[in-house]
């Protein structure tokens, strides 16, 4: 990345910075428990699946990724620093660290929940197709996949 962004697989000393934006975008994530979303980062730090963008001091990005379950668990980027291709690089990061013939799933707000626009529109963009209606944390949201071959 440029611009003075960088992105890596996070670290145990980034915990902290890491909860901070969690806090500042965590009315974007009905069901979010802080408490527990702090032991899932842990464990996902622990199998190096947990990547987050750096711009100077703070994380302006992060993104929660399960191998063994194919999907993108969590992604957010501070409101001061959307729009220049943070999503996209942590998600083709992620990508990258997949197998080859990988079929990753990702779940959003469905197509006219307003909070959707955004992160639909991405997904779309970087080659993820609509599945599914679900609801996760009793809310109503929308299952994407990307088949890689």
């Amino acid at each position: 990345m440029d611009n003075g962004y960088k992105i890596a697989v996070a670290q145990k000393h980034d915990i902290s910075d890491w909860m901070k934006l969690v806090k500042i975008v965590k009315d974007n994530f009905p069901g979010l428990v802080i408490d527990q979303y702090r032991e899932t980062l842990n464990k996902n730090i622990d199998r190096q699946s947990a990547i987050c963008v750096r711009h100077q001091n703070e994380i302006v990005g992060i993104l929660l990724f399960s191998i063994e379950q194919q999907c993108l668990s969590c992604m957010a980027i501070h409101p001061d620093h959307r729009k220049k291709g943070l999503a996209s690089a942590l998600i083709g990061k992620m990508i990258s660290l997949f197998p080859k013939d990988s079929e990753i799933w990702v779940t959003t707000f469905r197509k006219n929940d307003p909070n959707g626009d955004a992160p639909r529109a991405l997904y779309k963009k970087l080659g993820f197709v609509e599945d599914e209606l679900v609801i996760e944390f009793g809310y109503p949201c929308q299952k994407f996949v990307l088949k890689r071959v």
